[in-house]
């Protein structure tokens, strides 16, 4: 076995990086000619082109090789990471103990017989200090082949220089990727003895697109999503707590249903017949209530072919919870306690700051009426007026209307305007008409209605939940005249499912239901703006010259 350094026999490594580099092969031509396509293409968007710093870092790749090093090694073995190190040098006496930690190189300064860099983990950023007469000959010319965007592991002793930086004195250096393609490269500067960036690589779109280079160079991007993972293990905790059961369901479904979409369909082949990606969990977890288990929730991806917006992409995150023997009053609670120990569990506080505005979200949150807020803030009873009338306020306040468009969406698209953007600090919205809520179980005090909410927070919406609607009779009815809808042109209408109302027939005990979009939760608490913000690989437009499998 070799240590960090040593050389190997390349006799195999040629060969196989010959394959590999042969191996990227476009439609058009050689791994060379895909090269020269990408530096045209680039030269067509504006972009200065990468080829001859490629064409270097390959030369320089060729070079390691000759030089008996593996440039791509399967492993090293590190005793720190950048923080840990960190920690322990500041809490610990000096020693000649060796450490090894390994990152990529970031920051390279000097020249000549020594250099000091920078290499960075997952965690953060640590000095290390390569010279000559301690490393020896061969490994410092495998040394000035390096380039930054390089992964290395180095070995050494730990020692402050004389601005009292801690640094590792390289003994050891393995290269552990020599990276083909240069970073963009931010500028830096030290402003008052703290390190300031100068971020070059600020186009939204092209950091969405090229994820991976957000998070290599920006690590405030890195800080939204290790905020994500402890949002969502918040959400399990908070609900394994009290009882709740995490339930896996069917992505692939022969029937859609729970939410007004358009799906995505697909075909299984062996079985010769169309299937849909799941639009929501919540015809399957009623199922279970119907079967025994009286709390359940998932946290799923669920997919919705609609358009894309800073609030809205295809696939997306959903958590949904049922409770037997509850009604959305329940629910209420629910929402208002998850949300507001989430935010103090990720945050350290239930007050938070979100694009410039101070939000409370400590129970209990603000009630209004839909209804009543749509006759307060448009000047018209939603309850008794024509839905000629809704039409004609809906289009005053710019509303968008599709010819066709039923009552519960006009009704909808006067409260989104009218509305939904005065309500900043949390408030559920309670108590839609029936025409917009299939699923949900009629208002126990006027029957137009229905017994749900949805909590809006800084003028958007972050979940929705019933007293779900168990009477079967009802139920039946209701899809029924989905089903109506969707044969007059209504493509977002729900679909009968014969099966989930034969299961309503076996019966289902009272039950309050919740669904809480997690990426729009993620964004509030994250003060992110937009959707894309919060989900690593966002869906793009193809971009020109990198687009999907060819289906011929």
């Amino acid at each position: 076995m070799t240590r960090s350094g040593d050389k190997v026999n390349c006799g195999f490594l040629d060969t196989f990086f010959t394959f590999v580099y042969n191996f990227g092969r476009a439609k058009s031509g050689s791994y060379a000619n895909f090269r020269v396509q990408e530096a045209e293409l680039s030269k067509q968007e504006g972009e200065a082109p990468e080829s001859a710093l490629i064409e270097q870092r390959l030369k320089k790749l060729e070079a390691i090789k000759e030089l008996g090093y593996n440039p791509y090694p399967y492993r090293f073995e590190t005793t720190h990471s950048t923080t840990s190190l960190r920690d322990a040098f500041e809490t610990l006496e000096p020693t000649n103990e060796e450490v090894s930690i390994a990152g990529r190189l970031v920051v390279v300064r000097g020249h000549g017989k020594a250099a000091f860099a920078d290499i960075r983990d997952g965690e953060g950023r640590f000095q290390i200090y390569v010279k000559l007469d301690i490393v020896g000959k061969d490994t410092f010319a495998l040394w000035k082949l390096l380039d930054i965007g390089d992964f290395v592991g180095v070995t050494g002793p730990v020692f402050r220089t004389r601005t009292d930086e801690m640094t590792v004195e390289v003994h050891q250096l393995q290269v552990l990727c020599k990276s083909i393609r240069p970073l963009p490269v931010p500028k830096e500067e030290v402003v008052d003895g703290e390190r300031v960036i100068h971020d070059q690589f600020a186009d939204k779109e092209l950091r969405y697109r090229r994820r991976y280079l957000d998070l290599a160079l920006n690590p405030d991007v890195r800080y939204v999503f290790r905020k994500r993972s402890a949002i969502v293990s918040s959400i399990r905790s908070f609900l394994d707590e009290r009882g709740f059961l995490e339930v896996e369901t069917p992505v692939l479904q022969p029937i859609y249903g729970g939410a007004s979409a358009r799906p995505f369909t697909t075909h299984h082949n062996t079985l010769d017949m169309q299937l849909y990606l799941r639009i929501s969990e919540e015809l399957y977890l009623k199922r279970l209530i119907c079967g025994g288990f009286e709390r359940v929730y998932g946290v799923s991806k669920v997919f919705r072919n609609e358009g894309i917006d800073s609030t809205h992409n295809p696939e997306f995150t959903l958590m949904e919870l049922y409770q037997a023997y509850a009604d959305y009053g329940d629910m209420m609670k629910i929402t208002e306690s998850l949300v507001s120990e989430v935010a103090q569990s990720v945050t350290g506080s239930m007050t938070i700051e979100y694009q410039g505005q101070t939000i409370d979200l400590s129970p209990p949150w603000d009630r209004i009426s839909m209804l009543d807020a749509i006759s307060d803030k448009a000047g018209i009873d939603a309850r008794t007026a024509e839905d000629a009338d809704l039409k004609k306020v809906c289009e005053r306040l710019g509303g968008e209307v599709e010819d066709g468009a039923n009552r519960g969406q006009l009704i909808d698209e006067i409260f989104d305007a009218a509305v939904a953007p005065g309500l900043v600090q949390p408030t559920f919205v309670t108590d839609y008409p029936i025409e917009m809520s299939p699923l949900a179980k009629r208002h126990r005090d006027e029957d137009r209605l229905t017994e749900r909410f949805e909590p809006f927070v800084c003028g958007g919406e972050i979940g929705n939940a019933f007293s779900e609607l168990n009477d079967p009779i009802d139920q039946r009815q209701r899809l029924e005249h989905q089903m109506s809808l969707k044969a007059e042109g209504d493509d977002e209408a729900q679909v009968m499912d014969d099966d989930y109302v034969r299961a309503l027939e076996h019966g289902m005990p009272p039950t309050g239901g919740l669904g809480i979009g997690i990426d729009r939760l993620v964004m509030l608490l994250t003060d992110s703006p937009s959707i894309r913000d919060v989900i690593l690989f966002p869906h793009m437009r193809p971009e020109e010259g990198f687009g999907a499998i060819d289906s011929e």
